[in-house]
């Protein structure tokens, strides 16, 4: 059995990221909600909102397969992600860190849904990158607040589901805000998960549901990663004015359309077409980017001991979202850490490569969707002299992959599933 390693692990990325495109999930759940109105309401307005990395794209796909003509609204997504839509305004604005793009567009949203009617209809696209690119600060807080706390987060190491604890704190539109302004109107949230454990309060912040976290909470997180604040900040979280909502309307609805599941499903048959056998790891792994490597390196010697369900050839399927706590000042993403934590790990282990990216195509804030790993990438990168450990402990995994041209770079996807990793063992 001869394999192409690279093109084997690509073409396994490239089914995962198919399997989450709007143009495929979206339409099975539109159909039944546009014969439904049809029928009983004829007459309302339908109002369409969202944010995220997939919401032009799922905007385009709700155009393409809504049965007339009476759409409108506002999505925003990231720059770079726009897709045209006929009847749907798209405004793009920042991510990982909001900017003043983000603000206008939710404030427009928020307008756009005020005053309607039991008889309207709003349908708010969802998926990962809605925190950030919609951001609007509550009461006292500015945008350059939210922004410096955003950047501090990003690099201590927090989990998103505590990142998004902190930002529906800090939001008047996050954590079921959204879901209040839109009363009385029937309000169905279709989402594209990228969060472990695919829970509706913690994609893009849950603007559409009711938010089980408190201000307690956020500023627990806060002080448990030392982050600093302003003295507006500080005042908001100690009012009982910045708790979120604990309950919305309950004709709300929440599908979600596509997730990580699916994606390693996908790739696991796109695998066993290949002759290989695939083991799934999870769609909800978490953690810091070095430990998870070292426990998949671990994984790696145990099948080639053959102490496993699954023997060479096989691949290791896994997805969620890990973390970095940055301590260097190189380039990188959570995948491309992944991947040098796995090379350090393995030691130049023959017959084992390796593929880690982000379904959205971004890895962190760089070019790079992800890496491909080599059983020889460290031994490449000793004789360019380079030295990969002080690039680990640099957090610059990215320039290790540049320098042995082993970058994946696919561009936006315009989808948003999170993490995949798949790691090629031959015989």
């Amino acid at each position: 059995m001869s394999f192409d390693p690279q093109a084997l692990l690509i073409g396994l990325f490239e089914a995962a990221v198919a399997a989450a495109d709007p143009k495929t999930v979206l339409p099975e759940f539109l159909a039944a909600i546009s014969k439904e109105l049809s029928v009983h309401n004829p007459n309302g307005k339908v109002i369409v909102i969202g944010a995220g990395k997939a919401a032009a794209s799922m905007a385009a796909a709700l155009e393409e397969n809504w049965p007339d003509d009476k759409l409108s609204g506002l999505v925003v997504t990231a720059y770079g992600h726009l897709v045209p839509c006929a009847q749907i305004e798209v405004i793009e604005a920042a991510h990982p860190v909001p900017d003043h793009n983000s603000e206008v567009a939710a404030q427009r949203i928020l307008t756009l849904v005020d005053g309607l009617h039991e008889n309207d209809l709003v349908i708010c696209l969802l998926s990962g990158g809605g925190s950030s690119l919609l951001a609007l600060p509550a009461t006292g807080i500015t945008l350059a607040d939210k922004q410096q706390i955003n950047k501090a987060l990003l690099k201590s190491g927090a989990a998103i589901r505590e990142i998004n604890c902190v930002r529906k704190h800090l939001s008047a539109i996050k954590g079921g805000s959204l879901a209040e302004a839109c009363f009385p109107a029937k309000l169905i949230t279709y989402a594209i998960s990228d969060v472990p454990g695919d829970d509706s309060a913690v994609i893009a912040s849950g603007p559409t549901v009711a938010d089980p976290t408190t201000r307690q909470q956020a500023l627990a997180i806060l002080n448990k990663y030392q982050i600093a604040t302003s003295d507006a900040v500080k005042q908001w979280l100690d009012m009982p004015e910045s708790e979120t909502p604990k309950t919305v309307c309950e004709s709300a609805e929440f599908h979600i359309v596509a997730a990580a599941k699916q994606s390693l499903l996908a790739a696991a048959k796109q695998a066993e077409k290949q002759g290989l056998a695939a083991w799934a790891l999870g769609d909800d792994l978490a953690g810091e980017s070095q430990l998870l490597a070292q426990s998949h390196a671990q994984l790696v010697t145990n099948v080639l001991a053959q102490e496993t369900p699954v023997n060479p050839p096989c691949v290791l399927l896994s997805g969620g979202e890990t973390t970095v706590t940055v301590r260097g000042n190189g380039r990188g993403g959570r995948n491309t850490e992944y991947l040098l934590s796995l090379a350090a790990a393995l030691k130049g282990q023959a017959r084992v490569f390796a593929l880690a990216a982000d379904t959205d195509g971004i890895d962190g804030s760089g070019d790079n969707a992800g890496a491909v790993l080599w059983p020889d990438s460290w031994q490449r990168a000793v004789r360019l002299g380079l030295n990969p450990e002080a690039m680990l402990e640099n957090n610059d995994s990215y320039s290790f992959f540049e320098a042995l041209g082993d970058l994946i770079i696919t561009g936006p996807t315009r989808t948003n599933v999170n993490d995949f990793r798949a790691i090629l063992i031959l015989e």
